[in-house]
Formats: C-alpha cells, sequence, structure tokens
C-alpha cells in the first residue's frame, strides 16, 4: 500500500473534493549520510511480488517501496492524498475520471500511462490469473464476466465457467494520461482505496515477459530492484529518477527475511538490524525492551487489529454457538497485560477505533470475558473434541497463542493446544488453499483508512480474504447498500448495521488492537511509522 511522503496536494472534483491535502517537513539534511544503507526485518514474501496478488505484509513491504501508485495515505494520519494521480473527478461516485501527473516511468525508463493502469486491473481481475486482490475490482464495472462466479464456492469440486472476455466494460483508456472507470453501482469510498497496492500501474514487460518481471519486479516506486536471496533478504537500491515528492534520503535498502521475531530482536539490539516493525512479546515483558534501547524505541499507534479465525469449511467449527463459547472463555484483558505490558488493548468489534465509522461495542458480550456464559454456549454447541490454534513460527506469537489457549481451557474445561506451524509465507499459502483444520491466528492492517476495507474485504462472500470462507446473505445485502450510499454518514451507519449482524455468527474473533512499540538502531537519527505499521522510508534519515 502506497504511503504517503509527507507533502501536500489536493485533488478537486466537478462535485467533491475526493481527496484531502496534506503536510510535512524533513530534517538536517547537512549531517544525513546521503549514501547510506539501511536493513529492516521482514517475512519471507508469499507470492512472486506481483501487486495484484499481493495481500500479506511481506510483500506489501517490499511492493510499497517498488510502486507508487494514484494515491497515497499521511504517515501521520492515513488520510488520502493524490500521488501520481493528477486528479479524480466524479459526480455520482459511480463515473470516475482519472488524469495522471505527466512523466512518471517506470525502472526500465518506459513511460506510466493511462494503460499501464487498466491492463494491471484487468489482469488482476481475470479469474483464471487465481490473484488474491481480484475482489478489490469486483466493484468495477464487467468484473462478473471477467471473473465469473464459482458455482459451489472456493472450497468446491467444480470450477468456476472459463470468461467470456479478458477486459472489464468498465475500463475506459481516454487517452495518454487519463482514463475513466465505471463502476457498477456508485461507490463513494472508491477513490480511497486507490492507494492499496492491487491498484498499481505494471510495466509492459510484465505482460510479455512475466517470468522475467518476477525475477527482477519493475515498478514506478521510490526504489528499484537489486537482487534477492529466497529466504534469506530482498535488495533494492534507491531510484535516483523517482518522480515523486519525497526522494529517499538513503541509498540501499536490504529486507532481511528473520524466521522468528525473537532473533531479529537480538540484531536490533547489537545493532546489525536498523529497523524492526514490532517488537517479540519477550522484549515486551517486564518492559525489558526499554533498558535494551532506550531511546531506540519507536512507538505509534497503529490500525492493525489481531483476530482468531475459523475454518468455516471444517464441520466441527461450523457451530457459531462454539465460535462464541471460545470467544468468550477468552480474558483479554489478562493476556493485554500480561503478555503486552499494556500496549494492547482489548477489543470490541471487527473495526479499528481509530477509523471513521468505528462504533463501540459492536461485538456486544462475545468478547467479554464471561466462563459461565461461554459454558453455556459450549452445552448448546454439543462439541466434545479438542481444540487447536495455529499460527506461523517467525510472528513473535507463541505467548499469547499459547496464553489464550489456557485461558479456554481454564474457562470452559476444552483442551486446547497451541499449534506451532511454518514461516509466514507457508502459512499463508495453507491458508489461502483452505487446508486449515483448526483455529489460526490472523489479523489486519488496513489497507486504506475507511470502515468499509475492515468489514468488506474480510467477510463478505468471496471476498479476496475470506479465508474461512463465511458468508451470510444479509451481510452482505446490508454493505452492498451501504457501498452505493451518497454521503460518508449513511454508508458508516450501513456498514455498522451489517457488522452488528455478523456477530451473531462470530466467524472470526476479535482479540486486540495495539500501539506498535517497534525499534531502530542507532545509526537512524530519524525513522517514523506510519499508521500501517511499517516504516515511513521518506523520513529515514542515517547519521
Amino acid at each position: 500500500m502506497s504511503r504517503s511522503r509527507t507533502a501536500s496536494v489536493v485533488a478537486l472534483s466537478a462535485a467533491v473534493a475526493v481527496v484531502a491535502a496534506g503536510c510535512g517537513g524533513g530534517g538536517d539534511q547537512a549531517a544525513t549520510n546521503n549514501d547510506a544503507a539501511i536493513t529492516v526485518f521482514n517475512t519471507e514474501p508469499e507470492n512472486p511480488l506481483v501487486p495484484g496478488n499481493t495481500t500479506e505484509v511481506g510483500g506489501s513491504h517490499v511492493l510499497d517501496a517498488l510502486f507508487t501508485g494514484l494515491v497515497e495515505y499521511s504517515a501521520d494520519d492515513a488520510k488520502p492524498e493524490n500521488a501520481m494521480a493528477e486528479s479524480i473527478e466524479t459526480k455520482d461516485s459511480k463515473v470516475f475520471t482519472i488524469k495522471l501527473k505527466k512523466g512518471w516511468k517506470f525502472h526500465d525508463g518506459t513511460p506510466v500511462t493511462a494503460s499501464s493502469y487498466v491492463k494491471a486491473w484487468n489482469w488482476t481481475a481475470y479469474g483464471p490469473n487465481a490473484t488474491q486482490g481480484a475482489s478489490f475490482m469486483s466493484q468495477i464495472q464487467g468484473y462478473a464476466e471477467v471473473h465469473p462466479k464459482d458455482p459451489d464456492g472456493a472450497d468446491g469440486p467444480q470450477k468456476a465457467p472459463e470468461p467470456a472476455v479478458k477486459d472489464m466494460s468498465g475500463l475506459k483508456v481516454v487517452d495518454d494520461n487519463t482514463f475513466e472507470v465505471t463502476l457498477s453501482e456508485a461507490f463513494s469510498v472508491f477513490p480511497v482505496t486507490l492507494g492499496y497496492e492491487v491498484f498499481s500501474p505494471m510495466p509492459e514487460v510484465f505482460f510479455t515477459d512475466q517470468k522475467k518481471y518476477e525475477e527482477a519486479p519493475v515498478g514506478n516506486g521510490p526504489f528499484k530492484w537489486t537482487s534477492r536471496q529466497v529466504g534469506t533478504e530482498i535488495n533494492v537500491t534507491r531510484n535516483d529518477d523517482y518522480q515523486g515528492r519525497d526522494k529517499p534520503k538513503f541509498k540501499d535498502l536490504k529486507f532481511k527475511v528473520y524466521q522468528s521475531r525473537e532473533s531479529a530482536y537480538a540484531d536490533i539490539v547489537s545493532g546489525s538490524l536498523d529497523f524492526i516493525d514490532e517488537l517479540p512479546p519477550s522484549a515486551l515483558a517486564g518492559k525489558k525492551y526499554e533498558g535494551d534501547l532506550g531511546d531506540r524505541v519507536v512507538e505509534k499507534s497503529t490500525l492493525q487489529l489481531q483476530t482468531i479465525s475459523f475454518p468455516l469449511y471444517v464441520d466441527a467449527y461450523k457451530n457459531a454457538d462454539l465460535r462464541k463459547a471460545i470467544s468468550m472463555s477468552i480474558n483479554r484483558e489478562e493476556i493485554t497485560q500480561k503478555i503486552f505490558e499494556g500496549s494492547r488493548i482489548p477489543a470490541d468489534g471487527w473495526v479499528h477505533p481509530l477509523t471513521d465509522g468505528y462504533k463501540k461495542d459492536q461485538c456486544g458480550e462475545y468478547c467479554k470475558f464471561d466462563p459461565a456464559k461461554a459454558k453455556e454456549y459450549l452445552t448448546k454447541s454439543g462439541y466434545k473434541g479438542a481444540i487447536t490454534l495455529q499460527s506461523n513460527t517467525d510472528g513473535g506469537h507463541k505467548e499469547w497463542a499459547e496464553a489464550a489457549c489456557n485461558s479456554i481451557k481454564n474457562a470452559i474445561g476444552l483442551e486446547c493446544a497451541f499449534a506451532p506451524s511454518t514461516s509466514f509465507a507457508e502459512f499463508r499459502q495453507k491458508v489461502n488453499a483452505h487446508e486449515m483444520t483448526g483455529m489460526y491466528r490472523a489479523g489486519w492492517i488496513a489497507d486504506y483508512p475507511s470502515i468499509e476495507n475492515w468489514l468488506n474485504p474480510l467477510y463478505k462472500t468471496d471476498a479476496s480474504s475470506n479465508d474461512g470462507l463465511y458468508t451470510n446473505p444479509a451481510v452482505d445485502a446490508k454493505w452492498a447498500e451501504a457501498d452505493k450510499a451518497t454521503s460518508t454518514a449513511d454508508a458508516n451507519r450501513l456498514y455498522q448495521e451489517g457488522e452488528k449482524l455478523m456477530a451473531e455468527d462470530m466467524p472470526v474473533i476479535p482479540l486486540w488492537t495495539q500501539k506498535t512499540i517497534a525499534g531502530k538502531s542507532s545509526r537512524l537519527k530519524v525513522a517514523k511509522m506510519d499508521p500501517f505499521r511499517w516504516l515511513d522510508m521518506a523520513t529515514v534519515e542515517v547519521s
């Protein structure tokens, strides 16, 4: 997802101000080493680095460096600002005219044109390409024709029919710097979504030789590709021809792949790693990090929600009463205090409190620790077996997952075991293939600052990140109505009503939001985080 380079710009439509302005400043240029190299923590990307097929953080971090989209988000407050877009205009929130800033080029020297966006979006939407970002294109007119619905769902034996066409009728190139987007229905949030990486432009080499592109991705962002050792590191270097507003103040950037946050933390303490976006629980315990890092601690309230998800394609977990019992047997308050030293806040719904549209206590009693009520729901469910909670091993989740299992066992007598899995990339591949057999750790970092982003992509039927295969026609209908609302207030109210309906199904257990505690090396004299829990590269200054 595109992060703001802390500058100011205004995008006005004929009828409304579609994207707002933002501003920011820099540091002491004289003392900055502009030729420096830095190393940051990362997990192994799940897939080849194609924006339309990347919806997880390991790949997103790299793509954020390689690409700049139409819109980016302020590193201070996540407000959308125009990036490559000169303007995004609409009179009815259904037909949008998008004009590009002139002179932008990809890293291979080829121009970024309106066609670069239209071809990329069509490729992402095309059903046979099986991209993870396809559903983000679903609002565009003609999506159903290029992405026919699977007759028996993602987990059924039947395959979706072959599309009759390859291009969506709602995308039209007007000229080299202008294209028109027609949606199937009005969707006022659409301009805000356009900073998400799935909407990035793609160079012609991707369409003529996809394998060549995947071996050395070509973007239009502030950094360009250098090299990769799969499972070890990804290297990029500053794009000195970058046409964006704020160019990096250092030269080389290494994404170092770690198998655990504990080992990354040891490197932060020693100074051999320059940035880690989240400290492991072992460092938070007793606030150990304060003694280890001192003034090298970086803190930020981030748009992140931790959850436990259920494979609703597994018979045992299809019972909503069982899911409610498990949720009510987790002592969120105790875990956030003992494991996270208060840096996590128990969640009361599926939307982050810092998001416009958040409504308090949407989860109701189901997110409150109540062993007696939990036992009632367990009895009602009729479930007698044991349960497991799976997580990747490289994310620092062992401590809280074990604590959650212990809480469940102590509250309702249900045997629960933490089941450590594999690396994040392999873990996500199992999740996306619907191969999970028990509960599993999940979470969401906002792609763009809207209540819609916390609901539609995760819980709408057939949505790209609806990993547990949840479906409820009443919820879908309520959110479809919200999508078409002409005012933000009406849209928020309808999204909230759908969220409240979903609470009775408890498809995913909200656990907690967080104030992220990160760490940096002493070499970074300036390093700020954005609301999406990542390092704002435009602020980095190296001594």
